[in-house]
């Protein structure tokens, strides 16, 4: 089984998996800030197919990036309309990197035990490959995913989770003046991920991101089978 297929699989895991727990996580805080609209409509829900978006599917597929229908949101009905409307926001990035830290956590404490360790090893210096080996790999591609559309979704650029995070120190004015220009808007988003994508990795701002919230999750767990093999 060839590594490119793994990631393949990983990407596909991710898009039935964790991109409907990201958009759960929307609707669920969502609720809990008095707005049930997301409820009614069914979309506090684990089910992939009540989530999945057919282009943003086939991106995640191709890419590892990708999205889902936005989940439907009425402000006016929290209790904190920008309160509200920056948690609903910040729970999708969040259900990412738990995810990841989960996968990282089954990942090393898989490592703990000697068979899978040797296994590894010898997949590291030989190229072989076992199920627990592809159980590995699968694990550390739906870390570097889930890490990856966190630190993504967190840009401060309609229509991402990140700016719904930043309006809540912004100003009504403020609002209104991205209403009026979404077309524009949208294009500079193009614009900004297409340079992004091409920039080399010690320019590319949002890899260094990606990069050092991955340090930070995985030096979190990779001390469990440091301790084990100590």
């Amino acid at each position: 089984m060839s590594t490119t297929f793994l990631k393949y699989l990983s990407r596909a895991l991710t898009l039935f998996l964790v991109i409907p727990l990201h958009e759960a996580a929307h609707g669920f805080v969502a609720k809990k800030m008095g707005d049930d609209t997301a409820e009614m409509q069914g979309r506090i829900t684990l089910n992939p197919f009540k989530h999945l978006d057919p282009i943003g599917s086939v991106l995640m597929l191709l890419t590892g990036f990708g999205w889902a229908k936005p989940v439907p949101i009425n402000p006016t009905r929290m209790r904190s309309y920008r309160g509200g409307v920056a948690l609903t926001a910040l729970a999708g990035p969040v259900s990412n990197l738990i995810a990841a830290f989960i996968s990282g956590l089954a990942f090393n404490l898989l490592y703990c035990s000697e068979t899978v360790a040797l296994q590894y090893v010898e997949y590291v210096y030989y190229g072989t490959v076992t199920p627990l080996v592809c159980l590995m790999l699968i694990l550390q591609y739906v870390f570097s995913i889930n890490v990856g559309l966190a630190i993504f979704n967190l840009i401060p650029i309609p229509p991402l989770d990140g700016f719904n995070v930043l309006r809540y120190f912004t100003s009504e004015r403020v609002d209104r003046w991205f209403y009026m220009h979404q077309r524009e808007i949208s294009i500079i988003f193009l614009v900004v991920i297409l340079l992004i994508s091409r920039l080399p990795s010690e320019y590319n701002i949002l890899y260094k991101a990606t990069d050092a919230v991955s340090d930070l999750l995985w030096n979190a767990v990779s001390w469990i089978p440091e301790k084990r093999w100590s």
